[in-house]
């Protein structure tokens, strides 16, 4: 039996696999264990081994810490040179689970000493852990190690891609990244398929040959998170242990100004619209939701001190749990009582509903596929995570700040008025909204 654990938020999923003996097998699971430790426990199972595809992943790993709270043994790539304890894996040597065996695939491309792990019943492929090379639709991309090996990476990438595509058809494909992953997942696919469906589908199985995989692989590459430059580093350390769960402590108002003025950010994970209403002056609006950790990874760098503002009804282990697993432990505490019990001044943001727009200038900070897609008429374009950096070329005067919800906008809006930007609004909803309330204007003869 395989249970993913899904990791909506990052866009990936790491898997249990019941080895029916009581014992587990976990494949690149992250930090934070608190979605597989349920499943295991929900069905009787002790870890005891836990296997990493890649030492880039989009999070740090969470194998040092099975190994120190369960006994797991971790397998991973000999050529990855971690420093822990670990059996290294180098292509086609085997481990022995006890029944299944699992074999060990070098499949270099999305990462330099990427292994996969075929999953053996006797000598019949069950399934393949292919982490970072074919996932479902596409290949996941290989621009990580800088910009010198990228070509020679998507060429390796190709290579493991026909590798895996030999399995027999009804190999099942269980990938680490999938549909929400900077690391090129499209949207909206699956989260799992068949070695067969691939072939049929994956239209980078279906090039006519290297080179024009290359340029099919290298051109739909997006903007990832700069943390992300950190990670191999980090896993080939090993993260870490934990002990106990993560807290965040309290901290009063004096405090909180004190810790601004020594250069920590303070990050508001309240909602977009209490965001709007008030908030520190200098804050920077991330609000919590399942994608809380990618923009804090991609925003600050993780030595900033940041301070964290939320509700009373959000959960600060959810907060801090984001954190642990991609490394951002920075956090120096969370205002006690939340914006009730801050007593300096306060800053807001108007929001504006689509039917008010008429003509003023407009900030778009969707990626640049989800803007290429379609957007407003005139709307200028500046990704959410170049914008510090690029604050400066955002349109001059007040301007209506877009995404495609409300939150990406608030966090752009935040940031700018971080660097002295005045009559920064956030349009509410997105290009979908602006349509339908456009499209209802006309039919009603006010447009």
């Amino acid at each position: 039996m395989i249970i993913p654990i899904v990791d909506e938020g990052l866009g990936n999923s790491s898997y249990l696999v019941d080895l029916g003996d009581g014992r587990a097998l976990a494949v690149d699971a992250d930090r934070d264990l608190r979605a597989l430790r349920a499943a295991a426990a929900s069905h009787g199972l002790t870890v005891a081994f836990a296997a990493d595809t890649h030492l880039h992943a989009d999070f740090l790993s969470g194998a040092v810490q099975l190994a120190a709270d369960d006994g797991a043994q971790v397998l991973a790539s000999a050529a990855g040179m971690r420093a822990f304890d670990h059996v290294g894996l180098a292509d086609g040597d085997e481990i022995d689970l006890g029944g299944l065996r699992l074999q060990a695939l070098a499949t270099p491309g999305h990462t330099g000493e990427h292994l996969a792990f075929v999953l053996l019943d006797g000598t019949k492929p069950v399934g393949v852990f292919s982490g970072g090379s074919l996932i479902v639709g596409s290949a996941a991309r290989t621009d990580l190690s800088g910009p010198e090996h990228t070509e020679m990476l998507a060429r390796a990438q190709y290579r493991s891609l026909r590798r895996l595509a030999a399995l027999p058809e009804e190999t099942a494909l269980w990938p680490t990244h999938g549909a929400g992953s900077f690391c090129s997942a499209p949207p909206g696919t699956k989260r799992t398929s068949t070695i067969g469906a691939e072939k049929a589908a994956n239209a980078l199985l279906n090039v006519p040959d290297e080179d024009a995989f290359v340029t099919a692989l290298l051109g739909s590459l997006g903007s990832f998170p700069p943390y992300f430059l950190t990670l191999p580093e980090a896993n080939r350390i090993g993260a870490p242990v934990l002990v106990g769960e993560p807290r965040i402590a309290g901290l009063d108002a004096e405090a909180v100004r004190r810790l601004q003025t020594e250069g920590a950010v303070v990050v508001d994970v309240r909602s977009v619209r209490g965001f709007a209403a008030a908030h520190i002056p200098g804050a920077i609006s991330i609000p919590l939701r399942e994608q809380f950790a990618s923009w804090l990874g991609w925003l600050l760098d993780s030595a900033t001190p940041y301070v964290i503002v939320r509700d009373p009804g959000q959960d600060p282990a959810e907060i801090a749990w984001q954190a642990a697993k991609i490394g951002y432990e920075a956090c120096a505490g969370e205002l006690a009582g939340g914006m009730s019990a801050w007593d300096g001044p306060t800053q807001s943001i108007d929001l504006i509903e689509a039917d008010r727009l008429d003509g003023m200038p407009m900030l778009d900070v969707r990626q640049e596929a989800e803007y290429a897609s379609g957007h407003l008429p005139g709307a200028a374009h500046i990704e959410l995570g170049s914008l510090p950096a690029r604050a400066d070329a955002a349109p001059d005067g007040p301007v209506v700040v877009m995404c495609g919800h409300g939150e990406r906008a608030m966090t752009a809006a935040s940031l700018l008025a971080r660097t002295g930007h005045r009559g920064v609004r956030v349009l509410e909803g997105g290009p979908a909204d602006w349509a339908e309330q456009t499209g209802r204007m006309l039919a009603e003869g006010r447009a």
